[in-house]
């Protein structure tokens, strides 16, 4: 593969020299800057190589052996391919690899379980719950009743206690664990043994973990979910997309909830790619990636708690970490404006029990670069001198693209 992936043999540049120039605008900032968003990576070139396939081509509604259009004995062997790949991976019966994101995979999650108007107990919206999770704006605000929890105000950790007491007296139909900004791990047991208290279903929205569950980096919520949803991309390094685990005995209605009910035609160079990342995730190198990531997002929080940055929960246990960077002066949407003046990308969350807006980040794409903690002590240094002493931006930027050169996301 070329040195850039986005113009193989440059066929882009002699056909649509505009796009070309938007595509390779793109590569140069994800290589000279540093991609802390917590839900993105750097896919690997053979990931790339499926999503710009020949499959891109094919029309396949339907399931490998019952299609509705004609020729698609090659495409079922990827699918296929793929859901295998998919259940040794996770230890899960049944897998389907069609969702096109991992908001689809929640919805057709809902709608193998739930009917409009049932209770649904989720993290609330402010102390990390996704807009999948009841957000008013979304479909599941709008469908479904939905009951928040929240974190303990001491430790920000999960209020079991308030989750135990909330599903006894609103008997929700289903409860929903998981998280875009939790950087602990979820008790799936804990939520098994409420659920089964009060007749409920369990749906884990594993998006953020799901790829350090692969690698052995965090614990797997399939034994304990009726379903679990999540994304091919985040820590998992597979392209954008969604997918759903699940027994066999909710394998149909899984299946018939993403297609006909909420899906048209499966995107076949796309599920190629996740059967590549399965494949690739199923590897020693991936296991040590994974702790890699993990162990990299420890010193970094270590390192930003040094510095005088407020870590939620004290630190954190996967790839991402959310902090409050008031004390150094400046509030959440000011911090990563300077941050990314300085080449350093991340992402704006709320803070639990408060209207501040805090900071998260991850450590999956530094990592894919090759990053360690070294980096990691480094990174916190400048992300504190950025915001507290305000220093030079231009200075700033050029120790950043720096290090971004050192890790090159594809090199040459």
């Amino acid at each position: 593969m070329s040195v850039t992936p986005v113009l193989e043999a440059d066929v882009l540049r002699r056909q649509d020299p505009e796009l070309a120039d938007i595509l390779l605008g793109e590569f140069d900032r994800q290589s000279t800057t540093l991609q802390l968003v917590a839900a993105e990576n750097f896919t690997s070139p053979a990931v790339l190589a499926a999503l710009g396939s020949p499959l891109a081509n094919k029309y396949a509604e339907g399931y490998p052996g019952a299609r509705h259009h004609g020729g698609c004995e090659i495409v079922d062997l990827a699918e296929r391919l793929a859901v295998e790949r998919a259940k040794a991976l996770f230890g899960a019966d049944h897998a389907n690899v069609q969702s096109h994101s991992g908001s689809s995979a929640v919805l057709a999650a809902y709608a193998a379980l739930l009917r409009p108007g049932d209770t649904v107990l989720a993290m609330g919206l402010h102390f990390g719950g996704h807009l999948t999770h009841g957000s008013p704006a979304n479909f599941s605000g709008r469908w479904f009743d939905f009951v928040g929890y929240g974190v303990e105000a001491e430790s920000g950790l999960i209020d079991h206690d308030q989750v135990r007491t909330l599903a006894r007296t609103r008997r929700p139909k289903a409860i929903v664990c998981g998280s875009i900004s939790y950087p602990r791990h979820i008790d799936h047991a804990f939520f098994r043994e409420v659920a089964d208290e009060v007749g409920a279903y369990l749906i884990a929205d594993a998006a953020h973990p799901i790829g350090l569950v692969a690698g052995g980096a965090a614990p797997n919520p399939v034994p304990y979910a009726d379903i679990v949803c999540a994304t091919t991309h985040k820590v998992l390094r597979g392209p954008r997309g969604g997918m759903l685990l699940c027994g066999s005995e909710l394998a149909e209605r899984v299946d018939r909830a993403v297609f006909p009910f909420t899906q048209g035609g499966a995107q076949m160079h796309t599920i190629a790619a996740k059967a590549v990342a399965f494949g690739e995730a199923a590897t020693p190198a991936f296991s040590a990636y994974a702790h890699q990531v993990v162990a990299n997002a420890r010193v970094l929080a270590e390192g930003l708690a040094r510095e005088g940055l407020v870590v939620i929960t004290g630190g954190t246990d996967t790839h991402l970490l959310t902090v409050d960077p008031a004390p150094l002066g400046v509030d959440g949407r000011t911090a990563r404006g300077r941050l990314a003046a300085a080449g350093i990308v991340l992402d704006c969350c709320a803070l639990p029990h408060g209207d501040a807006r805090g900071l998260r980040l991850g450590t999956a794409a530094v990592t894919t670069q090759g990053m360690g903690e070294a980096e990691m002590s480094q990174l916190a240094a400048v992300f504190a001198r950025v915001l507290r002493d305000g220093m030079d931006t231009q200075k700033a930027r050029e120790e950043v693209r720096d290090l971004a050169g050192r890790f090159p996301p594809y090199p040459r």
